[in-house]
């Protein structure tokens, strides 16, 4: 199997510090898989998204010498292929008028027991999730299961406001472009029971999954562009990219001088098993 890997941040303002580190750790396993490593824009959240976010991301990615493989990918120019997706799924989901209110925690199946009958006003779609468990053996964390029915519930894949919702997307992408492993922080593990449920109804082979820990501030909030954390300091980029070496648990090469070569010896070095097994790292933001 070809090594497919990518990083697929959302728009809503430049990268900062923790994205840096998820985006290093990603292309880092493609290259010393020597595979491709795949840039992908998720802007399917106008009313979230920034304007200029896209091309400070990709300047950011740049000055830190992440150079991905083929043309960046924007998820705005696949809607139609989410259309086509949830029409070929169409027995596993149903229309669902439930309030955010009224479903507070895991979804009770209220519209999936009505499903036979047309809504009435605007409505969600939800994917009527497979009654059993499903699990990944993540190369960070190790075994992981869940039980769909009783820990996830039946989970939107296209809002009310006719949005596609990130899970779906997420998928039908990562399987047009042949993903086959998916490196990524661990605040996103909650996703993928939802995302191998998906898999499953596509009928395709889910992806491999390293989970990294977090980065979070001096109060114990992840670093995030909702929390204002800071966009990250390019200036210098061989101290920064040393940062998210040491926070990975690589070697960070101290005597190289620039950062092609920096990259290129860690991506030689790279050692997933000596990843911090842990939830968070603390970073002064």
């Amino acid at each position: 199997m070809d090594y497919v890997g990518r990083f697929a941040p959302s728009p809503t303002g430049p990268l900062h510090y923790g994205s840096l580190v998820a985006a290093v750790a990603s292309f880092l396993d493609a290259r010393h898989a020597g595979g491709k490593w795949l840039l992908r824009i998720e802007d399917l959240d106008p009313p979230r998204e920034s304007i200029d976010a896209p091309q400070e991301i990709i300047r950011q990615l740049l000055a830190f010498g992440l150079h991905w493989d083929l043309e960046v990918l924007c998820q705005s120019s696949r809607l139609k292929s989410y259309d086509d997706a949830l029409e070929s799924i169409q027995a596993f989901t149903f229309p669902c008028t439930c309030s955010r209110k009224a479903v507070p925690g895991i979804y009770p199946g209220t519209c999936r027991l009505r499903k036979h009958l047309a809504p009435v006003g605007p409505y969600a779609v939800r994917l009527q999730v497979p009654r059993h468990s499903v699990s990944i053996n993540d190369r960070c964390l190790g075994l992981q299961t869940w039980d769909l029915e009783k820990e996830v519930g039946d989970f939107i894949i296209k809002r009310k406001d006719g949005l596609h919702a990130y899970q779906l997307a997420v998928v039908v992408d990562d399987i047009h472009y042949s993903v086959s492993h998916i490196v990524r922080g661990n605040d996103l593990l909650d996703s993928t029971p939802r995302q191998l449920a998906l898999y499953e109804q596509l009928e395709v082979s889910p992806p491999e999954y390293l989970h990294i820990p977090v980065l979070v501030d001096e109060s114990g909030n992840k670093l995030s562009k909702q929390a204002h954390a800071k966009p990250v300091d390019t200036s210098d980029a061989l101290t920064t990219i040393r940062s998210a070496l040491s926070d990975l648990g690589q070697n960070t090469h101290e005597y190289s001088l620039s950062i092609k070569e920096l990259l290129e010896k860690a991506a030689s070095s790279w050692n997933p098993a000596t990843i911090p097994n842990v939830h968070d790292i603390y970073h002064r933001n």
